[in-house]
């Protein structure tokens, strides 16, 4: 068969493939005073595979985020899910001296996954000589959809509101960031005290990216209203695209797992859009010549009783 991005296309969007996962792949981290754990899932088949390093919520770990992994994987993706220091498995006390810095650790372990792709792929069997480094996507949800954020070129202001250090990476060429947060202005008086590195910059966030966010997400850390989600949309220079969902709140339907205790807006109808549409996103954004994303927004635009509306620029 042949292995052109439209052909794969094809193979994997009609027909999932079987997907092989191994966790916990452990990565050396001395700096981090705990090893990376990472959990690799991959179709069965398939080669010249591109790959999507996944930063999840806060709390959460490689474990998580199944509805998109798993979707990802079965139709010729890649996926990397580094456990964060913030993972409840791990159980890091509030006054671990490393807890200030762990938004710095979490960009961190996503390009520590980077620079051990050879480990990785070592990892799993029959995945050795399979993977496209010439095609990496960065995805996360909430607090990773920031982490993710950073490796596009978003950047952290400081207390006299100067962008901080550039920690983008050329290695990642698109991203898929879910309920990514919005502007500092914007926080609550203890986000403000408490989360001083949730205050963005996005002017120098230029790679491709889809946006999603929902129109019902209500943050606690934000004191506008669910418009904040949307501020990377308006606020980054590039290629971008805004998928709006109507009536999700930050679980976004049920996107961290299946049947989770913290999903308010449970919906398994609007999960399988987002399933759609960010893996047409990304086919179309790491081979531009496939048709994946016009066919997914032509679909969206079309539906005479749509779950959400999308825009571009």
């Amino acid at each position: 068969m042949s292995n052109s991005p439209t052909a794969n296309t094809q193979k994997f969007a009609n027909t999932p493939t079987t997907v092989v996962s191994a966790k916990p792949v452990v990565l050396s981290a001395p700096d981090r005073g705990e090893d990376l754990q990472v959990r690799v899932s991959a179709p069965a088949t398939g080669s010249d595979l591109p790959i999507i390093v996944f930063s999840h919520g806060f709390g959460w770990s490689m474990n998580g985020y199944a509805p998109l992994a798993d979707f990802w994987a079965a139709r010729g993706f890649v996926v990397v899910q580094p456990t964060h220091l913030d993972s409840r498995t791990l159980g890091l006390p509030a006054d671990d001296p490393r807890t200030p810095r762990i938004w710095r650790f979490r960009v961190e372990d996503l390009k520590r996954v980077l620079d051990e792709l050879d480990q990785l792929e070592a990892s799993v069997p029959g995945l050795k000589g399979r993977l496209d480094r010439r095609r990496i996507a960065v995805a996360g949800h909430s607090w990773g959809a920031q982490t993710a954020s950073t490796l596009l070129g978003a950047r952290v202001l400081g207390s006299d509101g100067v962008p901080g250090e550039d920690l983008s990476d050329p290695r990642v060429k698109a991203g898929v960031l879910l309920a990514l947060p919005g502007r500092g202005d914007d926080l609550t008086p203890f986000a403000a005290e408490h989360l001083p590195f949730m205050k963005p910059s996005f002017d120098h966030m230029t790679a491709p990216a889809l946006i999603v966010a929902g129109d019902h997400d209500q943050s606690a850390l934000s004191t506008r209203g669910p418009d904040w989600f949307t501020d990377p949309y308006f606020l980054s220079p590039g290629s971008k695209s805004l998928l709006t969902l109507f009536d999700a709140e930050h679980s976004l339907g049920g996107i961290p797992g299946y049947e989770v205790a913290e999903t308010t807006d449970e919906s398994p109808e609007r999960v399988a859009l987002i399933q759609q549409l960010t893996w047409a996103y990304l086919r179309s954004a790491l081979y531009p010549e496939d048709t994946s994303w016009q066919a997914a927004s032509s679909a969206l635009e079309e539906d005479p009783q749509p779950l959400g509306k999308l825009q571009s620029k």
